[in-house]
């Protein structure tokens, strides 16, 4: 029995706390699982999980042993990344990533064939989604994360901040008139954007001389996407908050016009999430480096 392996399998099981779960993110059968878990506990004279048909939990004995796998796989992670010398060979293996669905498409999926031409044995395995989900318990390595973070488990590293503009179809505009004040838009009709996971609108927020000012804005429509919000801006249905990156080729057609051009909204931060220990993985550190650079070549997320 390879013992390093047999505690991956048995790290990877517990924190997708899920024998199917961990055989996916391990491409391999569920049965090779059961059977590396059953030498294991052979082999330690212990019982390490107790399995019953609706849940999965460790003993005590298995919940100290987990924590001690911990700490060893990390060392050896470690122990490499400190001896990959420039003849060690390039990085490789597969790094699961997720992405914010609209970030995703416009961002970083029309550059990643650069990356992938960069390191050729690494395998990308991108999943695009607005859900927060959980990066452990998905087999995920790291995260794209938009806006504040909540998870406190995770390890984060800033990759830049997103600017936002305010801005409306000529049509709205020509109707409802030019705002040029934050109190005029409360005289005015707003596309909402709601999160898809709280269901919570977004809140509209100005920096003025430093600080943080929220208005309240009537809503012409709630969306929970942010390709929809644009759509719904350029069919003149209300003032929209978007995302600079994704309106301004239409400020520059003219399809759409920034109002309160100096008082910006509140950029939001870029972040990418990783567990504890990861950023010793040769294959996530390039794609880190990788990513903050293309991030920093674009100033609409560097706000």
């Amino acid at each position: 029995m390879d013992r390093l392996k047999a505690m991956q399998t048995f790290v990877r099981i517990v924190e997708a706390n899920s024998y199917t779960k961990a055989a996916e993110t391990l491409d391999l059968p569920r049965a090779a699982l059961t059977a590396t878990i059953k030498k294991l506990e052979a082999y330690l004279g212990t019982q390490l999980l107790q399995r019953t048909t609706r849940r999965l939990s460790l003993t005590q004995d298995g919940a100290q042993y987990f924590h001690q796998c911990l700490a060893i796989l990390q060392a050896v992670e470690e122990a490499e990344g400190t001896f990959r010398g420039p003849n060690a060979g390039p990085p490789r293996g597969r790094l699961r990533v997720e992405l914010p669905g609209t970030f995703g498409r416009n961002i970083v999926m029309p550059h990643i064939a650069k990356f992938c031409e960069r390191y050729p044995e690494v395998e990308l395995v991108v999943s695009q989604s607005e859900r927060i989900r959980d990066l452990i318990a998905e087999g995920l390595d790291c995260a794209v994360r938009v806006g504040v973070l909540q998870d406190s488990t995770m390890i984060a590293r800033r990759l830049g901040n997103m600017a936002f503009v305010t801005c409306a179809a000529p049509a709205y505009l020509k109707t409802h008139g030019v705002p040029q004040s934050l109190d005029d838009l409360r005289e005015h009709r707003g596309v909402s954007h709601f999160s898809g996971l709280t269901g919570r609108p977004y809140d509209w927020d100005f920096v003025v001389d430093g600080h943080v000012v929220r208005v309240e804005v009537r809503s012409a429509i709630a969306v929970n996407d942010a390709e929809a919000n644009v759509v719904c801006a350029l069919q003149g249905m209300g003032l929209s908050q978007a995302a600079k990156y994704q309106v301004r080729e239409y400020l520059r057609s003219g399809a759409l016009v920034e109002v309160l051009s100096g008082t910006l909204p509140t950029p939001m931060p870029i972040s990418l999430l990783y567990p504890q220990g990861r950023m010793a993985s040769p294959r996530l550190r390039v794609f880190a480096d990788w990513l903050t650079a293309l991030l920093q070549d674009d100033p609409d997320l560097q706000a």
